[in-house]
């Protein structure tokens, strides 16, 4: 028999995870489980960019159009990564600003290739969990 979570059980166990992932990383293919393909290089060069994350069940900080209020759901603050030329597909949930621990990442909603030094924005989502 699968478990039932409240909606207020599912929003705590966003916000657990959200507390858990203080940066964004930003990669040039899948990550995997273990955080590869991070992005290198550029001047300024690319560098892990700090994340504040609203409380899971509320509107998220880019608004409700992008980030609708929804059970089991932390959205997070937009970043903006400076990185080199080349193509990013994935965005990383880093522990750290350096080493720490890789929590997970997920394509982005379109890769984005840069023929030279440039800027890709990119927001966080944690959750949904399942409630059934």
């Amino acid at each position: 028999m699968a478990a039932l979570y409240t909606d207020a059980e599912l929003n705590a166990l966003a916000d657990y995870e959200a507390s858990r992932v203080g940066y964004l990383s930003l990669h040039t293919a899948s990550p995997s489980t273990t955080g590869a393909n991070e992005a290198t290089g550029g001047s300024p060069a690319y560098a892990r960019k700090a994340i504040t994350w609203n409380a899971a069940g509320a509107v998220g900080p880019l608004g409700g159009t992008l980030q609708p209020a929804t059970v089991g759901v932390a959205w997070g603050s937009e970043v903006t990564f400076d990185v080199a030329a080349g193509t990013y597909t994935h965005g990383g949930l880093q522990s750290a600003s350096t080493a720490g621990t890789f929590r997970g990442g997920n394509a982005l909603g379109a890769s984005q290739t840069l023929g030279s030094q440039g800027q890709v924005k990119v927001s966080g989502k944690i959750g949904p969990f399942v409630g059934s």
